[in-house]
């Protein structure tokens, strides 16, 4: 029987199943491509926490180390107009120490933030300007503890910055597959808002980019410092937010009913090409292709092999597939028909990386947008 969740943050018990996509493999383990497999499956469900808002993996399931990927462009450029807006805002200290809470996204602020006279320190140190920028708090099983454990390395005066990939944008999009083994929470920025506030920290501004569909970039500072807030700017992300229902179990829910529809569109539409005689491949291994492939019950007689620039992810397999992971290099030779790109920010620059693609009469397709 399963137990009942218990919320990450608050601890409260009452809450709502608000996406389940059943059991699934671990999508930071991509097995070698001679593992025959089976490969171990687990619950993968999203629950809502009635008392503080926030949207939190349902189970707790022991998945491998993920195998690190090539970062996108596109993420690094955000990590970039994050620091410029938030420094021209004047929303960070002025110069003095930094510290980082690593992500196993990888990427940093830290060569960022020296452009603006700020000293890397190792954050057990405590520094002036805390970052958890690359998306590093959603792997933390107790939200509670990891948001405390950041702001208690923010030193008197200093500020927090927190950014995520919003569950707003999630939902809008029907980005159902950024539900995720390892990935434990799913933050609406009310609900972050309110985490901080927990931990004595008061929200002084916050910004939204384009990243994903939504990404938020948050500030804080101590509470008991009296810190002045720009009301106008956090009221711009929330209010949205809530206008959408973030909040709400219902709303939320709407998830649950894209992922039989994107799944069995992308079937369909795979069937129907291996019937013309045409070759499908995927570009981007990533974790969110993991459950689309398997919901869309794929293998390599439909998508022949998805490529990926990171070494780390070569001569290995999808998980829960026989689709094997190939290099980009062998993806031109394969001369495919149609490219399916499993995260919409990769498409130009596969675009602009494989134009062989293209030129030899392939069609590349967002496969990463929510249907």
């Amino acid at each position: 029987m399963t137990a009942t969740p218990v919320c990450r943050s608050c601890h409260r018990t009452d809450g709502d199943i608000v996406l389940d996509l059943g059991e699934q493999p671990s999508s930071e383990l991509f097995p070698k491509i001679d593992d025959p497999g089976p490969d171990e499956l687990f619950p993968l469900r999203m629950w809502l926490c009635t008392g503080c808002g926030l949207a939190q993996l349902a189970d707790d399931a022991d998945v491998p180390e993920e195998v690190v990927g090539a970062e996108p462009a596109a993420l690094t450029a955000q990590r970039a107009d994050a620091v410029r807006a938030l420094a021209a805002a004047g929303a960070l200290p002025s110069g003095g120490t930094a510290a980082e809470f690593p992500s196993p996204h990888g990427g940093t602020w830290l060569d960022l933030l020296a452009e603006h006279g700020f000293t890397a320190v190792p954050r057990e140190e405590g520094a002036d300007l805390v970052v958890d920028g690359c998306f590093g708090v959603m792997h933390e099983r107790d939200q509670d503890a990891a948001i405390r454990e950041r702001t208690a390395a923010v030193r008197p005066g200093g500020r927090l910055v927190v950014q995520y990939h919003s569950l707003h944008a999630i939902v809008a999009g029907s980005q159902w597959n950024a539900l995720r083994l390892g990935h434990y929470a799913y933050y609406s920025t009310p609900a972050m808002i309110g985490m901080l506030r927990r931990a004595g920290f008061t929200v002084t501004t916050a910004r939204r980019f384009p990243l994903y569909g939504g990404t938020v970039a948050l500030v804080a500072a101590r509470t008991s410092e009296s810190p002045t807030v720009d009301t106008a700017a956090v009221d711009a992300v929330v209010a949205p937010e809530l206008a959408a229902g973030v909040l709400l179990p219902g709303k939320v829910g709407v998830l649950q009913q894209s992922v039989r529809r994107t799944a069995g569109s992308l079937r369909e539409m795979l069937v129907a090409q291996r019937a013309a005689g045409r070759r499908v491949y995927g570009y981007a291994a990533a974790s969110r292709a993991v459950s689309l492939l398997r919901l869309a019950d794929l293998d390599a007689t439909l998508l022949r092999g998805v490529a990926d620039a990171s070494p780390d992810k070569q001569d290995r397999r999808m998980p829960g597939t026989d689709i094997p992971i190939i290099t980009p290099e062998e993806l031109v030779a394969a001369e495919p028909d149609v490219v399916l790109v499993f995260v919409s920010e990769l498409v130009a620059e596969a675009k602009a990386a494989l134009p062989e693609i293209e030129r030899r009469g392939g069609t590349w397709v967002d496969a990463g947008a929510g249907r």
